[in-house]
């Protein structure tokens, strides 16, 4: 695993904040944008020249988002001990997923646009796969490579289109995850929308305002049980269904119908019942919407007893595109320590369903963890990881 949030750089960094509950979420320092300071944002801590001098890219017109999302695939190749020779395999395939990809430096692109001679370093950067691109051109990646864009839940969806390729044969090991960075053009977009919190946000609570935005990247190493051989195996990801509600191009229908299909659906895959899921990484994006319809979609697939849960979207902000694999990870080290994080600041249950999130750090047995993502355009993804 490989990750990088406003709460660390690497795995063991985000995994301690987890336990301190620990908020990343703050009005940023420098960020070009007239919003920098009235809205919070989860920004990672390390600047875009920090992150090139580290990565050691010189190349021009490389995003934040590239950089993001190399830095978290560096850590997980690495972690998995994948060699040179199984990197540049036809067997290993890299599945991303983003949605502001290069079009984090639009301003970057339209600035030069408006000259009168030369071109753009930052053409080259805009299409949405050209994150990707980069990484495999980086990594010398020879398999599959595939970008995917489904708002909130794309990285939900290449780690489940990963696990697709390894059991059809396609591939034996897949790097999987996504990465987002903060741009104006995210902020802009959001902000038309209404959407955003000016304090930090407060997910699953009566008084929610609204989400804060973040970035980050995270990637997994997936790989069949015949291939993975004696390496460290951190979890199993045993269940998966995505779904569309199509009711609406930013809101999930008030019934639930979309999430409440993708939970079915990822419980029917990993043929476990409703009752064994110990615990659920809620999308919880502190949006009236959101928070509202899931809860009542959580207590139409479990009942009267649903899972203890909780949003780390009011630890590192949505970060988008890498919001599914960032949360993959911390649903994995729930597994892996046999612990679960505190959903912050919440005080208040939502009247209409009165479900509370767990509040306080706690160590307690955990054999699989449901982890959400719903994306825009009612696009909704269930993972569940079982303990290995």
């Amino acid at each position: 695993m490989g990750v990088i949030s406003a709460i660390g750089n690497t795995v063991a960094q985000n995994h301690a904040a987890l336990i301190q509950g620990s908020c990343g979420i703050k009005k940023p320092n420098n960020f070009p944008s007239k919003y920098a300071d009235i809205l919070p944002f989860g920004l990672v801590q390390l600047s875009s020249d920090e992150l090139k001098a580290k990565l050691h890219v010189t190349a021009r017109g490389v995003t934040r988002t590239t950089l993001l999302a190399m830095h978290a695939a560096n850590e997980a190749i690495a972690d998995a001990g994948i060699t040179v020779q199984q990197l540049t395999s036809p067997q290993t395939a890299l599945i991303g997923a983003t949605t502001v990809g290069g079009m984090c430096l639009m301003d970057e692109l339209y600035r030069d646009a408006n000259r009168t001679s030369g071109g753009s370093e930052f053409i080259s950067s805009y299409d949405c796969a050209s994150v990707f691109m980069f990484l495999q051109a980086h990594y010398h990646i020879t398999g599959l490579v595939n970008t995917i864009n489904t708002a909130c839940s794309s990285s939900a969806n290449a780690i489940m289109y990963g696990a697709r390729l390894i059991k059809n044969g396609l591939a034996k090991r897949v790097i999987a995850g996504g990465a987002d960075s903060l741009s104006k053009f995210t902020i802009n977009g959001f902000n038309a929308l209404h959407i955003l919190s000016r304090e930090i946000c407060i997910p699953f609570d009566e008084n929610r305002q609204g989400l804060n935005l973040g970035e980050g990247a995270a990637f997994l190493i997936l790989e069949g049980e015949e291939s993975v051989g004696n390496k460290k195996v951190y979890a199993e990801l045993t269940g998966y269904c995505n779904c569309n509600d199509a009711f609406h191009p930013s809101s999930l229908s008030d019934d639930g119908d979309g999430p409440c299909l993708a939970m079915e659906g990822a419980l029917a895959s990993a043929k476990i019942n409703a009752n064994m899921i110990d615990f659920i990484n809620a999308h919880g994006t502190a949006t009236q919407n959101n928070d509202e319809v899931e809860s009542k979609a959580l207590k139409k697939v479990f009942g009267d007893n649903v899972p203890a849960f909780a949003s780390v979207k009011a630890n590192i902000g949505h970060t988008l595109g890498a919001a599914s694999a960032i949360e993959a990870v911390y649903s994995i080290l729930n597994l892996v320590q046999q612990e679960l994080y505190a959903g912050l600041n919440f005080t208040q249950p939502i009247s209409s369903t009165g479900l509370v999130p767990i509040t306080a750090y706690t160590k307690t047995g955990v054999r699989n963890v449901m982890s959400n993502s719903f994306g825009f355009g009612g696009n909704c993804s269930s993972l569940i990881f079982s303990k290995s």
